[in-house]
């Protein structure tokens, strides 16, 4: 019976990130971690990305991505902390060599941490999303809408000692003609509307 919802074993992931690279088509991996896994099964997973890059060499970035219990079938997990999310991004850093980029996901890690984890082996952040479905502000479930405006994400890279580099999905970078620095801003997620 075809179920459509079903998610493929890590066996059959790898056959099809085969694929994708004989076609010549890259990708982008991630690691849900922070729910039913133990810390073997999460380096069993980085060791088998690292294997598999070697392999095809197609993959440009890899995410490790903390699971958020609320609104789940699991919600009595304990959700991760910032130490978690750094340690995960460390040591995924350090895995991953052959990966040319490593990122933190803002909207997973929030903020303050995603600041941090560019000095733990994240060379990235995502950027300017303004509606995203699988996680929710603290205390804001069912809100869709978080946001970082261009200006509040260059101000979170700058104050982390970092400089931002605008890019696009390949990684190749975006120069647009300069334009005065805006003035620091609250890096709260605004809300976008609709």
């Amino acid at each position: 019976m075809f179920r459509p919802y079903r998610k493929l074993d890590g066996e059959g992931w790898k056959s099809v990130a085969r694929a994708a690279a004989g076609l010549g088509l890259l990708q982008y991996a991630t690691m849900l971690y922070g729910h039913t896994e133990t810390d073997f099964e999460r380096a069993d997973h980085l060791r088998q990305l690292r294997e598999l890059q070697d392999e095809t060499g197609h993959f440009v970035c890899f995410t490790p991505l903390s699971f958020h219990p609320e609104g789940t079938d699991l919600p009595d997990i304990k959700p991760m902390t910032g130490y978690t999310d750094l340690r995960n991004i460390a040591v995924a850093r350090l895995m991953l060599d052959n990966f040319s980029h490593i990122k933190s996901f803002w909207i997973m890690n929030t903020p303050e941490v995603t600041q941090a984890s560019l000095w733990y082996g994240a060379d990235d952040t995502d950027g300017l999303v303004h509606e995203y479905e699988i996680t929710y502000k603290e205390g804001e479930f069912g809100n869709k809408s978080q946001a970082l405006t261009y200006d509040n994400m260059c101000h979170m890279i700058r104050e982390a000692g970092r400089e931002p580099v605008e890019r696009d999905s390949l990684y190749r970078e975006i120069v647009r003609p300069s334009a005065p620095v805006a003035p620091a801003r609250t890096l709260t997620p605004v809300a976008v509307a609709k």
